[in-house]
């Protein structure tokens, strides 16, 4: 399976932004220096990037999020790759989930 095109990208941000509850037609249809919003196409053009790469000779060679994806900070000694993981993801209200899944 190769990479996705661009109107496969297209398809797959649109749906995400939203799930997201974000609306690029909201944004104008050219940029706007006084506010330093983009044009739409500017900024579905660098969700694409993002996605899967700069386009170079047709194709997109692969984005951002599997760098991302695949980074850990650095850790020595023989449990560094244990070390390096996340237990658990960031909570926006860590005394709810606390109180939540307390045990009593």
């Amino acid at each position: 399976m190769g990479l996705p095109s661009d109107d496969d990208l297209d398809a797959f941000i649109t749906a995400r932004l939203a799930l997201a509850g974000v609306d690029l037609n909201q944004l104008p249809e050219s940029p706007d220096p006084t506010t330093g919003a983009p044009s739409r196409a500017q900024a579905m053009e660098y969700l694409r990037t993002f996605m899967a790469g700069a386009k170079s000779g047709g194709a997109r060679p692969g984005g951002r999020p599997a760098a991302i994806g695949g980074w850990r900070p650095p850790a020595d000694g023989p449990d560094s790759a244990a070390l390096s993981q996340q237990a658990d993801p960031p909570l926006e209200y860590p005394s709810i989930t606390t109180a939540w899944t307390a045990t009593r």
